[in-house]
């Protein structure tokens, strides 16, 4: 039997472990809740992981496209650069893939070219590592980003407040920009970002 047939086979039970090793990766009471249930509304995280896998198995099943499969990455690892993972941990959830399959195929791979295959099948799935590698530094660049201009504007209110600069400056459209200038009081000492949700933190459109 070939390695596709195989893996399409055992799709659910494989979907059903990969997602139970990559809530492993969070601390426990953090996975239990996601591991409760897969609703889009109660538990996005958890449904945005399962539907990521998912949609990166399938294009794994009919040909690695790049363009298909980037969206599916791109869901899983906006979370996760968010969260407090190294780079190697945010992205090892597609590592984890080859141990589940080999693990569910563990009585097949002796079998006739399915070895073979499945050497193929985990070069791709090295390619989807480097591929999310791109995506998670991108997510990171765009966070220093935010977190850079949300300090220059808390340092300017602060700087207008004590009367140490203009309370005009017209050269520069960052500090004249309608968020700067809404009167939110964001002066306190030690405060993060506000961010409303991960997409605002990783909005890359």
């Amino acid at each position: 039997m070939e390695l596709n047939n195989l893996l399409s086979e055992k799709r659910s039970i494989i979907l059903e472990r990969w997602f139970d090793v990559i809530l492993e990766t969070y601390p426990a009471d953090t996975s239990s809740f996601l591991k409760k249930q897969k609703n889009q509304f109660t538990n996005p995280v958890g449904y945005t992981i399962y539907q990521g896998i998912e949609g990166i198995f399938e294009g794994l099943l009919n040909g690695i496209d790049s363009e298909r499969v980037s969206p599916f990455l791109d869901g899983i690892i906006r979370i996760r650069a968010v969260q407090d993972f190294t780079p190697s941990q945010a992205i090892s959830f597609i590592f984890l893939l080859k141990k589940v399959i080999r693990e569910e195929l563990k009585n097949e791979i002796g079998e006739d070219g399915i070895a073979e295959e499945l050497l193929e099948l985990e070069s791709k799935i090295d390619e989807l590592a480097f591929l999310s590698f791109d995506i998670y530094m991108k997510c990171r660049e765009k966070i220093y980003e935010l977190k850079a201009n949300e300090v220059r504007n808390m340092t300017f209110r602060l700087l207008q407040r004590a009367n140490l600069i203009l309370n005009q400056v017209q050269d520069d459209p960052v500090l004249n920009s309608p968020e700067l200038n809404s009167g939110q009081d964001n002066s306190g000492e030690g405060q993060k970002p506000n961010f409303k949700d991960v997409d605002d933190i990783v909005n890359l459109k």
